[in-house]
Parts: structure tokens; C-alpha cells; sequence
């Protein structure tokens, strides 16, 4: 069988399809993957991967749909506007990545296409060659209807590839435990695929509560996240925090005793070790700490961030706050509290008992 895999121009929208990709690849099936800009980059080793929008810009498409739209853009970097923003950002992004994903489909001729809902050219590609499509969720919104707002954006797009609407998905994967978030579809365990090495003194538990810290992988607003403000209130907090990927101003600069940094390292494999997870709130960070069972900070910050930091601290496994309330109160609590410990280490059992991708793959392969 041959799967097309599309995911938007991300790095952190590519990775959570990677498990499933290399799990159909590990199965004998030819799988390439078809993304762009940054995500480009985190195709691994051995898999194919295709740019199906040379020069593509997310922060110029951003940056046009936001100045048009300035009442959703407000809403949007306070992380309230739900979907709408959402849909203004990604129907532009997918009517980029449309023509030439369906070049793909027609060169390559797959038997099935796998998307997730930020990427519905993926379907759009799959109609116009007569394939099922599979949306595969890669964040904690409700895909169904991440794809009906993008969709309503992908007009022109469906009148270019002479497609008239899109059919419904032959079958969706949900990889958010339920009791956290619920989705439509086959459910699948969070398996997440992160990328450097990590050092052997974070395989190890530290003397005290050791911390990470992580930021986004896209640029721009609340990209750098609760960094500087972890950093502010750590030597009034008995743990240590490793901050991973710290920008450059803030790894060249004094940095209290008890606060370390890296580079890029696999965070899914440095979290059992730890204590907890401080993050700005993305889904893959939200998902990776429940999945390792940490208690994590989940800051509230534009986009989806808001959403995913709240719907933690509901669960009572993490605590959401803006960057600007992070104490040393706050990272003393997210160490110390039972209660946020033992709600994590419920959804890892939860999400532990989800299937893996590798069990998906004979269902998939009656679909193509």
C-alpha cells in the first residue's frame, strides 16, 4: 500500500504523525511525507518526505491574514478566538499547500492519504484522485471541526481541482485521552517523536526536583514562552530547571545556580527522570507530559495555547497561567502538590492503555 502523509509546514504539526508513518513504513508500506517550509526539517532519516510549497512563509501569511482581520487577531494572541483565527490562518496556508499536494497524489498515485486537520488539502488531494482520506488529530481542538472552518476557506482551491465539496474522512484517529479531551475516532496512544540526543545526566533523577523548560518551535508572538519568567524566580525554588533550547540572549546571560540549559534532546526520553514539565502550551508539550505522567505549567498564551493549558489544569494535571504569574510559589506547588502528580500519572495510565500506532495499521490497510 501506498500512503501519502500531509501535515501544515510545522515542525510541531509534522512530528505527532511521524509514530504512524514509520509504523506503516515499519509494516512493508511505501509512506511519503508531503509538507513544507519547516517541516521539511523533521522528516527523519529514511523517510521521504516531499516539498509540496517551495518558498513557502508562514510568518508572511500570518502576518497578511491578522492585518486584515485585527479584531480576530486580538482575539487570536490572547489565545480566545478558538477556531476562528484557525480558520483565517490555515484556509490561506492549505490553498498554498493545495496544488501541490494533488501534483503528489497524481505522480505518486497513493492508495490512501493520511492528513491531520490543519492539512485538509491532504483530503482535497484524495478526493481529486478518488482515495480515501484519514484524518489523523494532532492537537487537542475537535478536528471535525477544525476541518469544517478550514475548509470554508478552501473555496478556490476546490474550484481549481474541480472538486465540488469534500467527502467525509473514511476514518479518524484521536490521540487525546478522553479524559482530557474528547475526539472522533479510532483512538490511538500519544506516542511522541522528538529529535536530539540526550545527555546521561538527564537519564538519571537529580538530587532535587529537577524541572525542564521548553518553548515553541514557531517563531513569533509567546514564542520564547515562560523561560525568562522561570528563570526570574528559580533560585528561590529548591529544584533544578534545565531549560531546553533557550534563545541566544538568554543562554549567553547569568543564569542562577540551579538552572542549566541544552540544546535540542528527545523530551519524551528526559521527562521520566523529571519532575515536571514547564512549556507555552502547545499541544505536543501538553500531550508529551500526560503521556510521562509529570505534572506540567502550561502558560496561556496566544493561538491554541489557552485552550490546551486549560483543558490540563482541568484534568488536574498541570497548572495554566501567563508567563507573568510564574513565582517561585507557582513552580514550588507544580513540584510539590500530590494532587497534580497523581492526576498525571492517571492519564499516563489512560493514554498507556490507548492502542499504539502499530496496531492501527491493519485497519488502515483495509481502507487503501
Amino acid at each position: 500500500m501506498r500512503v501519502l502523509v500531509a501535515s501544515a509546514p510545522l515542525v510541531g504539526h509534522v512530528r505527532p504523525l511521524l509514530p504512524l508513518a514509520l509504523a506503516l513504513r515499519d509494516a512493508g508500506h511505501a509512506v511519503l511525507l508531503a509538507t513544507a517550509a519547516d517541516g521539511l526539517t523533521a522528516a527523519p532519516a529514511g523517510l521521504p518526505v516531499r516539498d509540496v510549497a517551495p518558498g513557502f512563509d508562514f510568518g508572511r501569511i500570518a502576518r497578511r491574514v491578522l492585518l486584515r482581520h485585527p479584531l480576530i487577531a486580538r482575539a487570536e494572541l490572547a489565545g480566545t478566538a478558538g477556531t476562528r483565527g484557525a480558520a483565517l490562518l490555515f484556509g490561506q496556508v492549505n490553498d498554498e499547500l493545495a496544488d501541490g499536494l494533488v501534483a503528489v497524489a497524481r505522480d505518486w498515485s497513493p492508495d490512501l492519504v493520511v492528513h491531520e486537520p490543519f492539512a485538509v488539502a491532504g483530503a482535497l488531494a484524495a478526493a481529486r484522485v478518488g482515495v480515501p482520506a484519514v484524518r489523523h488529530e494532532n492537537s487537542l481542538f475537535d478536528g471535525r471541526e477544525l476541518v469544517r472552518v478550514t475548509t470554508g476557506r478552501l473555496a478556490a482551491a476546490l474550484r481549481r481541482h474541480r472538486v465540488a465539496e469534500l467527502p467525509p474522512p473514511a476514518a479518524a484517529i484521536a490521540v487525546a485521552p478522553p479524559s482530557v479531551a474528547v475526539q472522533d475516532g479510532w483512538p490511538m496512544r500519544y506516542a511522541p517523536h522528538t529529535a536530539g540526543e540526550l545527555p546521561h545526566w538527564l537519564r538519571e533523577p537529580a538530587d532535587r526536583p529537577r524541572v525542564l523548560v521548553s518553548r515553541s518551535t514557531v517563531a513569533g508572538p509567546g514564542g520564547a514562552g515562560p523561560m525568562r519568567a522561570v528563570v526570574a524566580a528559580a533560585d528561590r525554588v529548591d529544584a533544578e530547571f534545565v531549560l531546553v533550547r533557550p534563545d541566544r540572549r538568554l543562554s549567553r546571560s547569568a543564569l542562577p545556580p540551579n538552572v542549566r540549559t541544552v540544546d535540542w534532546i528527545p523530551l519524551d526520553a528526559a521527562l521520566p527522570a523529571s519532575a515536571a514539565l514547564v512549556h507555552h502550551g502547545g499541544a505536543g508539550s501538553v500531550l508529551g507530559a500526560l503521556a510521562a505522567g509529570v505534572p506540567q505549567l502550561a502558560t496561556t498564551g496566544p493561538g491554541d495555547r489557552r485552550f490546551n493549558a486549560n483543558l490540563a489544569a482541568r484534568r488536574g494535571a498541570g497548572i495554566a497561567a501567563p508567563s507573568r504569574q510564574i513565582t517561585p510559589g507557582t513552580l514550588t506547588r507544580l513540584v510539590t502538590d500530590p494532587a497534580l502528580r497523581a492526576a498525571a500519572r492517571e492519564v499516563r495510565r489512560e493514554i498507556a492503555a490507548m492502542p499504539p500506532p502499530a496496531e492501527l495499521v491493519a485497519r488502515l490497510e483495509s481502507l487503501g
